[in-house]
């Protein structure tokens, strides 16, 4: 989910059952899991954090194979299972914790040989991948839920790279220099 739709630590693992529709085919995301509550609230970091957005086919997949293991996992635990709201849940049926996912990642990391790096660097890779497919900042903002325009250009402007050769090409192609004129003009 990270990778999909570059959500950041608490935001993966905020979803509930009941923001997922899968008829109408959205997905919402307006809840956190945070690791401790300074105001005993799970929110959002900002307004323009809670979105809605389609699910994308392989996570929607993903999901509703998660709904037979929560089914399956249920029937074997019977009252030992402890009904949550939330999409991710131990075979108990209780959510994990932030640093769970975190540390989790860390061990998949290291047992696979990949280099470490930051759970939060899904976030990244998800904007980088949009903008290097073409996708426009606005349409990126919206997508992490930035508020800002200005916050989203900043961070990822640097990695398009290839939006920068077009101007060059056409000032190369509209200006010429003349032999013998300085080019310190």
């Amino acid at each position: 989910m990270a990778a999909f739709y570059g959500l950041r630590r608490s935001g993966v693992m905020g979803p509930r059952w009941s923001a997922i529709d899968f008829e109408g085919n959205t997905l919402t995301v307006d809840h956190t899991v945070v690791q401790y509550r300074s105001d005993g609230k799970n929110r959002m970091k900002n307004k323009s954090s809670c979105r809605t957005m389609p699910p994308v086919p392989q996570y929607r997949e993903l999901l509703l194979r998660m709904q037979e293991r929560k089914a399956a996992c249920k029937e074997f635990c019977g009252n030992c299972y402890t009904e949550s709201e939330y999409i991710y849940v131990n075979e108990l049926g209780i959510p994990y914790k932030p640093n769970f996912v975190s540390d989790h990642f860390k061990r998949v990391l290291k047992q696979h040989g990949l280099r470490p790096i930051r759970f939060h660097d899904f976030r990244y890779t998800c904007a980088s991948l949009l903008l290097k497919n073409g996708v426009a900042v606005k349409d990126i903002q919206d997508w992490l839920g930035h508020c800002s325009y200005a916050t989203t250009a900043n961070i990822y402007a640097h990695l398009d790279t290839d939006s920068k050769k077009q101007p060059a090409t056409k000032m190369n192609q509209t200006v010429s220099i003349t032999p013998g004129i300085s080019a310190a003009i």
